[in-house]
């Protein structure tokens, strides 16, 4: 069904709208390809097939063999990292992550445009971290056949993001920063800050005991393991 918009209204360059064209599948798989090397094609298969198999296993077997199958899959991964049941890690290729990695259940990561990930980060339930965007801009052409923005994000050591945030891509989250739950980070964090909201904006600094209020203290309660 397609929705009401100003193009249906007399907008701005109605009759030049993409409008009801619909999208073309072949030219969605063309661009797909475009951007893609073979290997990294290959290692989205693989991805795909062999988490499928391991990501709901249960227990600490669980957790052990998906530690090892990414740290076959990832561009680089350091030592052992906790990656609960049920979280979904894509174009794994382009994804460096330090040591003591945590990503909890449900939670999405994606390394399209290019993904480092430092020492002990907790990545909490039903985060969301990306690393590229849909092109949007044209009127003309339908957004799924528009491509990709690649934008290669960051996340420093010993950084928390919390239950339900978001992290959008080309984004630097500094060393030590606490992203609350929920928050949606769309521009470069300080070192050891807090940051809460839509879109997220800074509150206090760790350990900044002068500035800490009730709502403040809350937002740290992150749902992560361990």
């Amino acid at each position: 069904m397609q929705v009401p918009g100003p193009s249906d209204h007399g907008g701005p360059d109605s009759d030049q709208s993409a409008g009801g064209k619909g999208a073309r599948p072949l030219t969605i798989i063309q661009n797909y390809l475009r951007e893609h090397s073979l290997r990294g094609i290959l290692g989205v298969v693989a991805e795909q097939y062999l988490g499928t198999l391991l990501r709901s296993l249960p227990g600490a077997e669980g957790i052990a063999l998906r530690s090892l199958l990414y740290r076959g899959l990832f561009k680089r991964l350091d030592g052992f990292a906790f990656i609960y049941q049920g979280a979904y890690i894509d174009h794994c290729s382009g994804i460096s992550a330090g040591r003591a990695l945590s990503i909890n259940s449900m939670a999405y990561v994606s390394g399209r445009g290019g993904l480092t990930i430092g020492d002990g980060v907790l990545i909490g339930p039903h985060a969301v971290v990306v690393s590229d965007n849909h092109n949007y801009k044209s009127r003309q052409t339908p957004i799924s056949e528009q491509g990709h923005q690649l934008a290669p994000t960051f996340i420093g050591d010993d950084c928390m993001i919390c239950a339900n945030a978001i992290v959008l891509a080309g984004v630097r989250i500094a060393t030590g920063t606490v992203v609350s739950s929920g928050a949606v980070v769309t521009k470069n964090t300080e070192p050891y800050s807090i940051v809460a909201g839509v879109p997220a904006t800074h509150r206090r600094y760790r350990g900044d005991q002068n500035s800490e209020s009730p709502s403040a203290a809350s937002t740290e309660d992150s749902g992560t393991s361990p």
